[in-house]
Formats: C-alpha cells, sequence, structure tokens
C-alpha cells in the first residue's frame, strides 16, 4: 500500500537527501504521529531520520543500535563505507571545522551572511537556513595550509572530488561550499569539544571559529557520525594507514 509515510521514506532511499522545506518532509518534522510511524518503520530496518535545525536538508542513518553488527562484521572495526581513506577523514573533518563550525556561531546569533547590524541580535528571528549563513573557504587555502600533512595536490584533489560526489561539499571555482551532507552525519557535540579543546586547541585559543593554521594529527580519529543509508559511514575509526601520494 502506498501511503505518506513508505513514498517519504522510498524518496530518501533514492535521493539520500530531501529539503526541510520539502512538503513532506516538513510535515515529518511537525506532525508527530507522522513522524513515530516513519520512526517505526524505519527502526524495523535499522534506520532512523536524521536532521537537525542548522541543516537545510534531511537524510537516513544507520541506527546507532545496528551499527555494531554492520560495521563490526570484519577483523577491525569499518570506519566508514564511503570508500574514504583515513587523509579523506581528516579532510572531511578540517573542512567541517573551517565551514560547519563557524556556520553554526552565525546562526545561534541569527546572524545572515548580509545581515543588518542593527537586526544582528534580534532573538525572535527563526534561525537563518544554512544557504543564508555558509561561507565557502578557499581551495589555495587549504592546499596552503594543510596539503603536506593530508596527501599534497593530488591525494587532497582526489579526495575533495570523493567528497564532492558523495554530497558533503560542493566546488565552485577557487571556493569549497557546504553539501547536504556536511552538517548532518558529524556529531557536532562530540567534535566540536574535540576540535576546540584538542586537535586545534591552540588555533581556537588563539582565534575562536577562526579558519585553522596547523596541522592535525588527530583528526583522522574524528570521523562521521551515523552510517547514512547509502552509502554510509559510523564514528568508529580503524587500523588502515592513510596513503600518501
Amino acid at each position: 500500500m502506498n501511503d505518506d509515510a513508505q513514498i517519504l521514506i522510498a524518496r530518501l532511499l533514492t535521493h539520500q537527501t530531501l529539503r526541510r522545506d520539502d512538503k513532506m518532509v516538513k510535515r515529518a518534522l511537525s506532525d508527530d504521529q507522522f513522524r513515530a510511524e516513519i520512526d517505526k518503520r524505519l527502526l524495523e530496518s535499522g534506520l532512523k531520520l536524521l536532521d537537525n535545525v542548522y541543516a537545510d536538508h534531511v537524510t537516513l542513518a544507520l541506527h546507532r543500535n545496528v551499527e555494531p553488527k554492520i560495521f563490526g562484521a570484519k577483523d577491525i572495526w569499518q570506519n566508514n563505507n564511503f570508500g574514504l581513506t583515513r587523509d579523506g577523514v581528516a579532510l572531511l573533518v578540517v573542512l567541517w571545522a573551517q565551514i560547519i563550525l563557524p556556520k553554526r556561531q552565525r546562526q545561534e546569533t541569527h546572524q545572515a551572511i548580509d545581515v543588518d547590524q542593527s537586526d544582528m541580535f534580534d532573538k525572535d528571528n527563526p534561525i537563518p537556513r544554512a544557504e543564508d549563513t555558509s561561507i565557502g573557504i578557499s581551495y589555495t587555502a587549504l592546499l596552503a595550509d594543510f596539503g603536506d600533512k593530508l596527501g599534497k595536490k593530488t591525494r587532497m584533489d582526489m579526495n575533495l572530488g570523493l567528497l564532492s560526489k558523495l554530497g558533503f561539499i560542493e566546488r565552485r571555482g577557487d571556493v569549497i561550499l557546504e553539501g547536504p551532507l556536511l552538517d548532518l552525519l558529524m556529531d557536532t557535540d562530540v567534535l566540536k569539544e574535540r576540535i576546540i579543546n584538542g586537535a586545534l586547541a591552540d588555533v581556537f585559543k588563539r582565534a575562536p571559529l577562526a579558519v585553522a593554521r596547523r596541522p592535525v594529527s588527530e583528526a583522522a580519529n574524528d570521523e562521521p557520525q551515523e552510517a547514512a543509508a547509502a552509502p554510509a559511514a559510523s564514528a568508529a575509526s580503524d587500523d588502515t594507514d592513510t596513503p600518501q601520494a
């Protein structure tokens, strides 16, 4: 029987992401009964609907309870099934730190990119959308800052191409922008503390939420949150050596 819950789940499985302003997605986020039906059906398949108010899209992810059975099936725990190597995961974390953390700060202060300064702290306004607050970063600067630690230009270009294909980022000339999945499949509550007080502590103490300017040797151990339905990633790390260019 074709019903709305079935159709929405099928659309998410087919397209991987849907915008929050999609009619059926808006219903799932506002109608408790409809959301409960979706959650029930997804849970039966080991999945869940993944969304947050800071992202413009929603997606599907593996439920935490089934991750050990999926990612721990081999001799070592899979760190992802996106096909990302350790330098690719490290690059993903660097991009998340440089794009998403500053965006979150602008959203929490209700500061859009073209904000009127007189309205900057008007907390009565809704949280600005990601597309109104997300600012890209320069590929040239990224290569200069992290190229030596993330496989040099050849490896970085390959990993950027893969991240773009997977929906984590978008490329527009020299600018790297947030893709639909960058703020969905990263566990902000965990990663923010690890980055600000861990791998990039010195940078963020000097200039909170500034572009990182030092090597991130620990970044490869901070990985995507839940596993998206297809493809997927998990928070665990593996023992695979990072390929070098």
